[in-house]
């Protein structure tokens, strides 16, 4: 364990020996000494929140100010993120007659950077040119640092050309520049001009390049300037050694992410923790990270929000449902639970987990004092993936009414629950708001309206905003090919599909269950079986369980029930119980009901709270007359407790959803539909009737024109 140091004095012991000095010098008549005086601002600007009230007040009781004293309170305001503040005592001290110097304008333009102020950067540029600093290098690197990272890089690069001399600072910042717009050949081309000159290369030239060098493709070049590092004695550093631990999962190679990390035992801080716990999770190995997250505490390292949020995300898993329940608590313990973005995760990791731990995600979100857009967009999104689409769209007339900013999360998700209630007036009201708010180009937002259009029956509407996209995101192709494969229409599906290979667009795991979905859809056996086959030699794309599931659903619907058997016994995983749904659904239309029994006892087994399974088997057995295997499934039905879950149906009607199930009475105007469907039938039984009469009399004309021919 790395040995905590019992010398550091804490925040609290720092702050009460300013104040003992603050009183000393009081006393002592040595505060009206302008150089005392700035000594002990100076120290209470260091303490951040608790000395900077009395900063202020010291500040307003000096007699005697001089350009120090400002640029001490400027600093103060810059690093406390409160560049408002700094700007208007920048401001008040020209008004006082005191001119900035390069210090003041070094404070002021590092918060310019941190807000991204580039208008507030634009004018110190003129005063500092105006005042003659320009040929200056502290001045000259924190200008070029601020438009480095306002994003202006040709502007910093001008800087830098214009500098007569240039230090580590300045490359540096140079670098971090282009590292930010990912101009990943300048940025290195930089470090080697860097190297010829004998410039002194640091922490800050290293750790934003590590950053660029986030795929496995770069893993040579990360070890490279690794090396490089290590042969300037830099691999202790922390910031180069957070990155490098990065750099090196992204990379694909978590074993040297581990290596560097076991490495910097002495030196590590709490980014190099949260660093080496996001490798772990990145690369799916969350039971190490939760040893890691625990062994980090060990260490006397108390972990922060990054770290709550990282791991929480990590417990979405069924495996780690009861992780997440734990680590919820600690956030309750630990007095963490008014934080937004743990609150967040946590929600999320409720509502990926299970669908029943709904409940918990909505008793979160009702108990945030302060809710953001991620907050809304969560619940939305959970209303929508688990069918509770009335929620949603209540939620979403919330979220208008309360103003919150709607992005493309919120209109994705809005549209796919009109989707699920087949509410087209409603979706054509939200993709009008989609479109004002510039989101209908918006690849998520397009797919969900292909999605909505189609499921609504409109597949004309749902191929104008199929292309009105921008066609080079593989989520609209996979959504039309869906679209179309669900309307009955798999050639122009497969047409799709080839066209989209043509352009190039990249092809992934939807892509495929979408393209086997148009096969099975209309028969095409032998193109199904093609496709599964070839996925992996000539796309590099695995059978996922979603793929066997189609193949089993194309090879039952044609027919080919012992062909699906053996698919799924050759398959490189265990079936879950969406294949084994599948292929009892495909024994069903077949009639096998001896298959189908046997599929269904494993399926039992599998799931044996799906309502589904015990349905369809007792089905089956009623149109076979088989009363007592029925009566055998109703009663294991009974002896678990499982209830069919009813089917409903929706209809739209002046823009209100109304909603119906079998044997259900609830609905206000239930007699006065009940009369008009009683109605309606009568009418269907007398054309019916008077059609069969028409049929009748044309045979009889017919059978009479035969015989008068006859005679």
């Amino acid at each position: 364990m790395r040995p905590l140091n019992p010398f550091i004095q804490s925040s609290g012991n720092v702050f009460y020996n300013i104040l003992v000095t603050h009183c000393q010098a009081h006393k002592l008549g040595k505060i009206t000494d302008t150089y005392s005086a700035n000594n002990i601002l100076s120290s209470y600007t260091k303490c951040g929140f608790p000395g900077l009230p009395i900063a202020c007040q010291l500040f307003d009781e000096i007699p005697h100010k001089d350009t120090v004293t400002w640029n001490t309170m400027i600093a103060a305001y810059v690093n406390s993120s409160n560049l408002d503040t700094a700007w208007e005592l920048h401001s008040s001290m020209r008004k006082c007659g005191f001119q900035p110097d390069v210090y003041t304008f070094g404070s002021i333009l590092k918060g310019v950077a941190s807000a991204s102020r580039l208008d507030l950067g634009q004018q110190v540029h003129s005063f500092i040119a105006k005042m003659g600093y320009e040929d200056n290098i502290y001045a000259g690197s924190a200008l070029l640092d601020m438009y480095a990272k306002c994003g202006e890089i040709h502007h910093a690069h001008a800087v830098f050309k214009s500098m007569p001399q240039h230090n580590s600072v300045s490359w540096n910042a140079l670098v971090a520049g282009f590292v930010q717009v990912d101009d990943r050949e300048t940025a290195f081309w930089l470090l080697n001009c860097m190297e010829t000159e004998g410039v002194t290369l640091d922490d800050g030239t290293f750790s934003p390049l590590l950053t660029l060098l986030d795929d496995g493709k770069f893993y040579r070049t990360t070890m490279q300037l690794h090396c490089k590092i290590i042969k300037r004695g830099l691999e202790f550093s922390n910031t180069v050694c957070n990155a490098a631990i990065t750099s090196y999962s992204a990379c694909g190679c978590l074993e040297d992410s581990k290596r560097v990390f076991d490495g910097a035992v002495s030196t590590r801080d709490l980014v190099t923790w949260n660093s080496m716990i996001a490798a772990y999770l990145t690369h799916d190995k969350e039971e190490l990270a939760f040893e890691l997250f625990i062994d980090m505490q060990g260490f006397g390292f108390e972990p922060d929000i990054y770290t709550y949020t990282s791991v929480i995300s990590a417990c979405f898993e069924k495996a780690h449902v009861e992780h997440g329940r734990s680590l919820h608590a600690l956030v309750i313990k630990r007095g963490l639970e008014e934080s937004v973005p743990i609150c967040n995760a946590v929600m999320a990791m409720y509502l990926k987990s299970d669908d029943r731990l709904m409940k918990n995600a909505l008793k979160i979100f009702q108990a945030m004092e302060f809710k953001d857009r991620v907050s809304w967009n969560s619940i939305l999104t959970g209303f929508s993936q688990m069918g509770l689409s009335e929620d949603a769209l209540k939620l979403f007339g919330d979220m208008r009414s309360l103003l919150v900013d709607i992005d493309h999360y919120a209109f994705s998700a809005v549209l796919r629950s009109c989707s699920d209630l087949a509410t087209l007036q409603f979706g054509q009201q939200v993709h009008v708001l989609a479109i004002k708010a510039g989101f209908e180009s918006n690849d998520f937002v397009a797919s969900s309206l292909i999605f909505m259009y189609s499921k609504c029956g409109i597949i004309e509407d749902a191929r104008k905003s199929f292309d009105e996209t921008s066609k080079d995101s593989s989520i609209t192709w996979n959504s039309i090919i869906f679209a179309y494969a669900q309307h009955g229409q798999g050639n122009v599906a497969l047409d799709l599909f080839f066209r989209m290979r043509k352009q190039k667009v990249r092809l992934d795991h939807i892509t495929f269950v979408a393209v086997l979905t148009a096969c099975s859809h209309i028969g095409l056996v032998e193109q199904g079986r093609y496709f599964l086959k070839s996925m992996e030699s000539d796309f590099g794309i695995p059978p996922r369980m979603e793929h066997y599931a189609c193949a089993v659903d194309l090879l039952g619907r044609a027919g080919h029930l012992n062909e699906a058997k053996a698919l799924m016994e050759s398959m490189p995983f265990q079936p879950d119980a969406m294949v084994w749904k599948t292929f009892l659904g495909t024994c069903r239309a077949c009639g096998n009901i001896d298959l189908a029994a046997q599929v269904a006892r494993r399926l039992l087994d599998l799931d044996p709270e799906e309502h589904c399974t015990y349905i369809i088997l007792s089905n089956m057995y009623g149109n076979l007359k088989m009363w007592d295997e029925k009566a055998c499934i109703t009663r294991l039905m009974r002896e678990r407790k499982v209830k069919k879950v009813p089917g409903w149906s929706w209809m739209e009607v002046n823009n209100e959803v109304h909603a119906f199930c079998a044997e259900d009475h609830s609905h206000p105007q239930f007699k006065e539909i009940n009369r008009r469907l009683e109605e309606l039938m009568e009418e269907i039984k007398w054309s019916d009737s008077a059609s069969s009469l028409d049929v009748l009399m044309r045979d009889i004309y017919s059978i009479n024109g035969c015989c008068d021919l006859y005679w």
